[in-house]
């Protein structure tokens, strides 16, 4: 694996793969993709320097976050993200050429939910496979291949139909990794190149669990007036029982709002670690703090009535 490959969870042509390509693109770099057999392989080559770049998708916006992606971040020393693609995740429908009757539907077990409707408006029988890359390179003449558009091209496929998921306007983000040694001066770089909104994906581990505890961290987020836009635990594996937080939040390591919060966390005896810190990209703006309209089916409101507000919170 040469100097400048990206490695990324393979094989050719699944979204990652595709996110590679279009981070490549709009930096302007010429890459070599290295398609690697899990998360953790592709952290020990950006670890190890036999590659210099890495590519995983961390969050999904069907699904959440990837969980393999975070817990490799929040567990290696020497890896952390220093950039971000995110992509639309579309389907299309790909068939041999010459095929025969179309009798079933290959995909990635989460590609088939979210095809579900074409799969069954054709009345194909649903086939799962590893990858949605996977189902396209190893397609039959008797199967509807369901992947990226980037499969048709680098299989030879003939597209049978577009955009066929369920629902449109879903997207995953990708993380771009960076051994955490070279990451100041990419990070300069890109402050050099003008890039004024950041975010940052902070690992917090209190030293003390109990009541109280991620009121404390929260509190001081709010003291310091530092935006969180995401928070998830994750367990700590060496200790049953003690979790770690991982918080993501709208400003820059060395802002210094979040300097002097990081100082109140490490004075309360938290250990901390940066997992990355990248440009907010256009995908991030448009809103204004308040999504009335962006809730879960069956939540309740101060003003529902007492039948709809016991129902919702079952008291």
């Amino acid at each position: 694996m040469s100097r400048d490959a990206v490695a990324f969870l393979g094989p050719e042509g699944t979204f990652t793969h595709q996110a590679v390509l279009t981070w490549a693109r709009r930096e302007g770099r010429e890459v070599g993709a290295e398609p690697l057999a899990s998360v953790g392989a592709v952290h020990d080559a950006v670890a190890a320097g036999a590659s210099a770049w890495g590519v995983v998708a961390i969050e999904s916006s069907v699904e959440g976050y990837v969980v393999p992606s975070l817990d490799a971040l929040v567990g290696s020393p020497d890896v952390v993200a220093v950039d971000e693609v995110v992509l639309d995740v579309s389907f299309d429908a790909f068939v041999l050429p010459g095929h025969g009757e179309l009798r079933e539907a290959t995909a990635h077990p989460h590609g088939l939910a979210q095809c579900s409707r074409f799969v069954a408006e054709r009345g194909l029988v649903p086939v799962p496979a590893s990858s949605n890359a996977a189902a396209c390179r190893d397609v039959t003449p008797a199967q509807v291949a369901l992947g990226p558009s980037l499969c048709g091209e680098l299989y030879g496929l003939e597209t049978l139909a577009t955009a066929v998921e369920d629902y449109r306007g879903a997207r995953t983000r990708f993380l771009v990794l960076r051994r955490r040694d070279d990451a100041p001066a990419v990070l300069a770089a890109r402050r050099d190149r003008g890039a004024d909104a950041w975010r940052t994906m902070l690992a917090i581990t209190p030293v003390v669990t109990g009541p109280g505890v991620l009121a404390r961290i929260t509190a001081a987020f709010g003291e310091r007036r530092v935006n969180m836009s995401s928070l998830v635990t994750r367990p700590l594996k060496a200790r049953e029982g003690q979790y770690v937080f991982v918080v993501t939040l709208d400003a820059a390591p060395w802002a210094p709002d979040v300097r002097s919060l990081a100082r109140d966390l490490l004075a309360a005896g938290d250990s901390l670690k940066v997992l990355g810190a990248y440009p907010a990209g256009e995908h991030e703006g448009g809103l204004d703090g308040v999504l009335p309209d962006h809730v879960p089916t069956g939540s309740v409101r101060a003003s529902d009535d007492a039948a709809a507000l016991a129902r919702g919170l079952l008291w």
